[in-house]
């Protein structure tokens, strides 16, 4: 089965937010970058994900700088493809569909900030195009939504993913 790893949105917008300080795990680039190097080693495709949203202003905004990979994690290898989405999905703004076609990609690795958003929708909709998917779990991380903690979010996404969209895995599982 070819593989294909999806790092999604670890990118510097997310800490130029405030609510940056309330993420579940701020050190998300140490298992983002396990991964990157088992994909690597295994010749699985490495596809980077950035979210932009030209013209807001605000973080997400490329004219402001921060729409780019965090500092500390690793840097796409020559023929490793960089994509940048405006939805929330990998899929429906880019051209990833077509470039794992084109690999003979069958099975999503994914990982990446927001675990309950960018990172779940990406799994559905992956599970959805007939893709295997891998939910990298403790590659992921988000920050409290509606009154519910970090913790508890991943718990709830790990739920609703589980045995439907996605097997739940951790870095240490896939090593």
């Amino acid at each position: 089965m070819k593989r294909a790893l999806i790092v999604i949105d670890v990118q510097e917008s997310f800490r130029a937010l405030p609510s940056w300080d309330e993420i579940g795990n701020p050190k998300i680039a140490e298992p983002v970058n396990r991964l990157v190097r088992l994909a690597r080693a295994r010749g699985d495709l490495v596809v980077w994900v950035l979210h932009a949203e030209a013209g807001s202003g605000n973080a997400f905004d490329p004219a402001n700088g921060h729409v780019r990979l965090m500092d500390e994690v690793e840097r796409p290898l020559p023929g490793e493809p960089a994509l940048r989405k405006t939805s929330h999905n990998a899929f429906t703004t880019t051209n990833l569909q077509q470039l794992l076609t084109e690999a003979g990609v069958t099975e999503l690795a994914v990982c990446g900030i927001r675990t309950e958003q960018c990172v779940e929708t990406t799994a559905r909709v992956g599970s959805d195009f007939g893709y295997q998917v891998l939910f990298v779990t403790d590659a992921t991380t988000t920050g409290p939504v509606g009154g519910f903690t970090a913790e508890e979010i991943v718990a709830r996404t790990e739920a609703v993913l589980r045995d439907r969209f996605a097997r739940i895995v951790t870095v240490a599982e896939l090593e």
